[in-house]
């Protein structure tokens, strides 16, 4: 089921898949094999006021902007999230993303809880958020010395960190336990095909039922 329309042709409302996990537990895994399998999923792509990096391009990884510019959206509410991390402001734009929903279009948002909660308060309707976490702490370690991209002294700001993220779980529809990643990425999908078919994510079932009811048999 991918754009605005199913394959039996009824028209629907998109969603906002949040996504969110502390570091290591598998998210940007799953989110990446997400995006790569459903052609029906689009990356919502941030704005920020970071400098762009020589292997990011403009409008892909970020849209980057100046801070005048993110200060204006910011004030004029055309934000539907936004966070500053080591001195930078990145923002989820809410004119992209109010028309995707109401073309029908699934839009991935890979967002820490602050972010998820700033969406939750002004798009609730269309939110469908899952937290990804560990199977324990100690294997959640181990993932993040596998990586061999931080020291130890990292490592344990990301674990201490962790434990702050795990304490939100409560506030999303759906948690998923990562103990094997082939299992939670099909837990994943099987959450975006029934939230897809949401009675009230298809406003074209009542034409549909309509025509149903309608029809006349020989």
């Amino acid at each position: 089921m991918t754009g605005e329309r199913a394959s039996s042709g009824i028209r629907r409302r998109g969603l906002m898949l949040v996504l969110s996990s502390p570091s290591g537990a598998g998210k940007s895994t799953i989110a990446r094999n997400l995006l790569e399998n459903d052609p029906g999923l689009e990356l919502s792509v941030s704005v920020t006021t970071r400098p762009r990096r020589p292997s990011e391009i403009d409008g892909v990884h970020y849209h980057f902007i100046s801070q005048r510019e993110f200060d204006r959206l910011r004030d004029t509410d055309a934000l539907l999230e936004w966070a500053e991390v080591h001195g930078n402001c990145y923002g989820t734009p809410r004119e992209p993303a109010e028309a995707a929903m109401a073309d029908g279009r699934d839009m991935l948002f890979d967002i820490d809880w602050q972010g998820a909660e700033q969406l939750d308060e002004k798009m609730r309707a269309d939110i469908v958020s899952i937290f990804i976490l560990p199977p324990s702490m100690g294997e959640l370690k181990t993932r993040l010395r596998r990586r061999a991209e931080d020291t130890d002294a990292v490592i344990e700001k990301r674990l201490a960190n962790a434990r702050v993220e795990i304490e939100h779980w409560r506030a999303y529809d759906y948690v998923v336990v990562n103990d094997d990643l082939n299992r939670a990425y099909s837990e994943v999908r099987s959450i975006v095909t029934a939230e897809r078919l949401r009675r009230d994510r298809r406003p074209g079932l009542f034409d549909f039922v309509t025509k149903l009811l309608d029809e006349k048999l020989g």
